[in-house]
């Protein structure tokens, strides 16, 4: 599985690194316990099996022309299904249009993961993976009720068969 992946600016990045770490003091699933060199806080766009042709040039000139995109964190929540753990991220129009574009250019890739599709996708950045509704009041106050801001600075696309990331395009 290839994915494209949004990376956070220096300061957004320490903020959730922050609530990890802070979740993981408390006792509660974090993925501040995730020690992968790869583990950090993005923003997933896409996952496909592979990249077509051309692909990934064609998505390092979407990425430099578009970075980087401002980005406002919103409420941690639980979400359905696989129960990760998350803090939400606002759509915006820069935002929800560069999402769109990616999916133009993996619109002949093999093994689209639907829950990314455009209508489907819900942006978020992972705080754990394997997180029960029953501890989100005690998450949330762990947290903190802050709203942090910046933007996501750089793209990757991390290889979930050798567990490698290829840049994107450049930190900015």
């Amino acid at each position: 599985m290839r994915t494209v992946e949004l990376l956070c600016s220096p300061r957004l990045d320490a903020a959730v690194r922050a609530v990890w770490a802070r979740l993981a003091a408390a006792g509660l699933p974090s993925l501040a316990r995730n020690t992968h060199p790869t583990n950090r806080p993005h923003l997933t766009l896409a996952a496909v099996d592979g990249f077509p042709p051309g692909a990934e040039h064609r998505l390092a000139g979407l990425f430099d022309a578009a970075l980087p995109v401002p980005v406002t964190l919103e409420r941690v929540v639980v979400l359905d299904g696989s129960a990760p753990l998350v803090w939400l991220v606002r759509p915006t129009p820069a935002l929800t249009a560069l999402h769109a574009a990616v999916w133009d250019v993996l619109a002949d890739a093999e093994g689209q993961r639907p829950w990314h599709a455009p209508g489907a996708w819900v942006p978020h950045l992972s705080l754990a993976l394997r997180f029960r509704n029953a501890d989100l009041r005690m998450a949330r106050a762990v947290a903190g009720g802050q709203r942090p801001t910046g933007a996501f600075t750089a793209a990757r696309s991390y290889d979930g068969t050798d567990r490698t990331v290829t840049p994107l395009a450049r930190l900015r």
